[in-house]
């Protein structure tokens, strides 16, 4: 029974939820919380829930590749059965949905959205070259998007959406060539199965230079104050050599990215808070 109960717990990787619940709150401090504390806070909760849904059920479609490249991770293992994973994942997605009601429309609209995209990920795209990368950037930007909708501003978040996505999507790509070997077993398109490992990396490493490229434009926008600039400078350094890393070690370059996006989030709340000050 606990090993059951750890294993459902790892289904949802509580560091992603976390993770992407504070860019959700990102997203509502940008965008200007005011009087809207609480409906941010349902916005948290909400992203929170749904990716751990999300989680599960990718692990759900995703168990025979599991086996090969993560045997370790709960179905393979043996903590929690197929069936019994799905089932979790379905009661957090009416978790995540009954949350959602509760927020204005454009959220909701978003938190329906994303939804089909959880659902639709692994089944339809993410042997898809490319597509699969572009839906998971998608999700992450969204998050800020969110954030803002549920207290009703999204034109300051939606920079920063592109910019979340467009690292992501580098992000991604590295992972798929860390993951090759069993995406290549299971018969998966990814793009480094469709195009080669180097290749693959040479178009996230060209799409992390358009982030890197516009990542000073919150700060020309007046968006952000000038110390957006330094920690998102120290951000891009981190990414940009994460990215690099990722041609002789994707394993550690994926460790080493997500510092870079940690510190991107930062710069995006202290870059709103020095306007504030």
């Amino acid at each position: 029974m606990q090993d059951t109960l750890r294993g459902a717990l790892e289904l949802t990787r509580p560091g992603n939820c976390v993770a992407a619940g504070v860019l959700t709150a990102t997203g509502a401090f940008v965008a200007g919380i005011g009087d809207a504390t609480l409906a941010a806070a349902v916005a948290v909760v909400t992203t929170a829930i749904a990716v751990a849904a999300g989680n599960a059920i990718n692990d759900y479609f995703d168990r025979e590749i599991d086996a090969i490249n993560q045997p370790n991770r709960p179905i393979p293992r043996g903590a929690v059965s197929p069936r019994g994973a799905l089932a979790f994942s379905a009661a957090l997605f009416a978790a995540a949905i009954g949350f959602a009601a509760f927020l204005p429309l454009a959220a909701l609209a978003i938190a329906a959205v994303n939804l089909v995209a959880l659902v639709t990920y692994t089944t339809v795209f993410k042997g898809t070259p490319g597509l699969g990368n572009a839906l998971v950037s998608y999700l992450v930007g969204s998050t800020f998007l969110f954030g803002g909708a549920a207290v009703g501003g999204l034109d300051a978040p939606l920079v920063l959406a592109a910019l979340a996505a467009l690292s992501t999507f580098t992000r991604e790509v590295i992972k798929d060539v860390e993951d090759l070997a069993g995406d290549r077993e299971e018969g998966l398109r990814t793009l480094p199965v469709a195009v080669g490992e180097r290749r693959a990396l040479w178009v996230g490493a060209g799409t992390l230079l358009v982030a890197v490229a516009v990542s000073p434009l919150p700060y020309l926008l007046g968006t952000f104050g000038a110390v957006y600039l330094v920690v998102v400078a120290v951000a891009d350094a981190v990414m940009l050599y994460a990215c690099y890393e990722g041609f002789s070690d994707p394993t550690a370059a994926q460790s080493r990215f997500k510092y870079g996006t940690f510190l991107a989030t930062a710069a995006f709340v202290v870059g709103r808070a020095a306007l504030l000050l």
